[in-house]
């Protein structure tokens, strides 16, 4: 889920790799920096932050085996008598406002249409993204708020054998969820675009493009945090008048290629996270 493979941080170049169909040369540059960045932790494919991501993506991941058997819905309806609308223009937002409600500190409240269903996806990317997953007490109000009632029990049950002490022992986090003193969690998602791939009246399977970024910031962290590119799909239905989920899966990418940008220490990065919030998503 991170990038491909990197020279260590001490590096100046990257060489020369061919760019998009085989015509023209993109030229990565890696941190100009002096002395090791979060303690000396490598971006290599057998980085130990390679490995968080990796980790962290299979437990993502096990959402997936509660499986929703009937994804229902017929492809060429969407539900809602803006179908035409949002085939000619699937990227252009609608101008509607965006929700102006909240659920444990989620937003709700959807408009029961394609947009509304996209909206609720993004936004749920967002929640499942965030570092309150590591959290038992939060993970469980996540859930509670965005998946339909009668796959909560399972959801809840799949993730606690995930989310264990020695799982986030592992990731370097305490046993509780949170992080050592002196060192910021960062696990955020931020969807780039969202599109109706299925739907009925009151179903809708809904891809979700996202930007992610996941780490320990800290000046002795050996898992800086790191970026990542992704694609979530949800399968929603209508349920309690709002849109939940029913499924989830993810998959890697698509993936830009590597800008020219140089990587922000560790105060930077923990800085940041702490002083930009997150948004709320409409389509």
């Amino acid at each position: 889920m991170s990038p491909g493979d990197e020279p260590g941080y001490g590096d100046t170049s990257h060489g020369e790799d061919r760019g998009y169909g085989g015509s023209g040369q993109t030229r990565t540059r890696l941190p100009e920096r002096t002395g090791d960045v979060y303690g000396g932790a490598r971006r290599g494919r057998g980085s130990s932050s390679r490995s968080l991501v990796t980790v962290v993506g299979v437990v993502v991941l096990l959402i997936a085996a509660i499986a929703f058997a009937n994804r229902g819905g017929d492809e060429s309806s969407s539900g809602n008598g803006d179908g035409d609308k949002a085939r000619t223009s699937p990227t252009a937002a609608s101008g509607d406002r965006p929700v102006d409600t909240r659920t444990s500190g989620i937003p709700s409240g959807y408009a029961h249409n394609a947009r509304g269903a996209q909206s609720a996806a993004a936004n749920y990317a967002v929640a499942l993204g965030s570092t309150d997953m590591f959290s038992k007490a939060r993970r469980d109000q996540i859930l509670s708020t965005i998946i339909t009632p009668s796959r909560v029990t399972e959801f809840q049950a799949t993730l606690d054998k995930a989310y264990t002490p020695q799982f986030n022992k592992n990731v370097g986090l305490n046993e509780d969820g949170s992080a050592p003193k002196g060192y910021t969690f960062v696990s955020r998602t931020s969807p780039i675009g969202a599109k109706i791939t299925e739907s009925s009246s009151d179903t809708a399977t809904v891809e979700v493009w996202c930007g992610g970024l996941l780490g320990l910031a800290g000046q002795n962290s050996t898992n800086p945090v790191t970026s990542s590119w992704f694609t979530i799909t949800m399968q929603l239905e209508w349920s309690g008048d709002d849109w939940k989920i029913v499924s989830h899966s993810q998959k890697d990418g698509p993936a830009p290629v590597p800008g020219d940008d140089r990587a922000a220490g560790a105060d930077e990065i923990a800085k940041a996270v702490e002083e930009y919030g997150g948004f709320t998503y409409a389509r």
